[in-house]
């Protein structure tokens, strides 16, 4: 039996709960880990969980969702854990990955803190605020889940999260997810030698977007990439309607004719965040 000055005790159903959930890799449980690794009924589990809850053992993330308190933070009593496993867990099964901006701050894409935790997935899924973290979950359509790989944020605990240039393609599809058109350029720029040109087009011309497609051959030229022929498959697909080149902005500025685009944000403003 472990305690920290009467502060918390572990009994042996905890014990059971800690061995079961630590053979698993895992710190993150629901009501039914407890019924297994205890032997509980439901109401009993329940009950047994509320007891966690209240000698801070365990920190309540939603209804019948818990996390682990580590021992080592002593007299802590509510504790997150990494946010990305814990919109992992929310999201719950495979339909679901870490997107947009948080994709962005996985893939080293972005030098600003970030408050929310973006994560698309199949199903709906209501925003939340958990100890201060906010979690925001955007409708994904089934057949969009594409672009997706695994991201280890720790030794045993990894995530889907969007590749690199799906994360451009979704931040063109919902600049106001990542911070505004802007921020998905320095992001791009940040990284700009690893990005494959093609599945940048292949994925913009896969979600079919007009808008998408009409940022990303503007995003190609003004940071110039060279990659005529992927230029070319997106001008094909151009119609007439003209775009604001960030939604997030007010609509003026310049009408680009090449891209069908307004031209809120400028090329020299693009241009100048490679300095940033």
């Amino acid at each position: 039996m472990l305690n920290y000055k009467n502060q918390k005790t572990l009994g042996p159903q905890a014990a059971n709960l800690l061995s079961g959930l630590h053979e698993l890799g895992r710190s993150i449980f629901a009501l039914r880990d407890v019924e297994k690794f205890t032997g509980l009924k439901p109401k009993s589990a329940r009950n047994f969980v509320a007891t966690l809850v209240g000698r801070g053992l365990a920190t309540r993330l939603k209804p019948g969702l818990f996390i682990l308190v580590p021992f080592e933070l002593g007299r802590e009593r509510e504790y997150l854990g990494n946010p990305y496993v814990v919109a992992r867990e929310i999201a719950g099964g495979d339909a679901y990955y870490i997107s947009h901006a948080s994709a962005m701050d996985l893939h080293g894409m972005t030098t600003q803190p970030r408050l929310v935790v973006f994560t698309s997935a199949t199903k709906l899924i209501r925003p939340r605020t958990i100890l201060g973290t906010e979690f925001r979950f955007v409708r994904c359509r089934p057949r969009h889940l594409f672009g997706i790989t695994d991201h280890w944020v720790g030794k045993t605990e990894r995530v889907r999260v969007s590749d690199l240039e799906r994360t451009v393609v979704d931040g063109l599809k919902h600049p106001e997810y990542c911070g505004g058109v802007s921020e998905v350029a320095r992001g791009f720029w940040m990284r700009r030698d690893d990005f494959r040109p093609g599945r940048l087009v292949d994925y913009a011309l896969e979600l079919n977007v007009g808008a998408v497609i009409r940022r990303l051959g503007f995003l190609l030229e003004v940071c110039e990439i060279h990659a005529p022929d992927d230029i070319d498959r997106l001008r094909r697909h151009l119609t007439a309607t003209y775009h604001l080149l960030d939604p997030v902005l007010p609509a003026e500025g310049k009408f680009l004719s090449r891209w069908r685009l307004r031209l809120n944000v400028s090329p020299e403003e693009i241009r100048m965040l490679r300095s940033a």
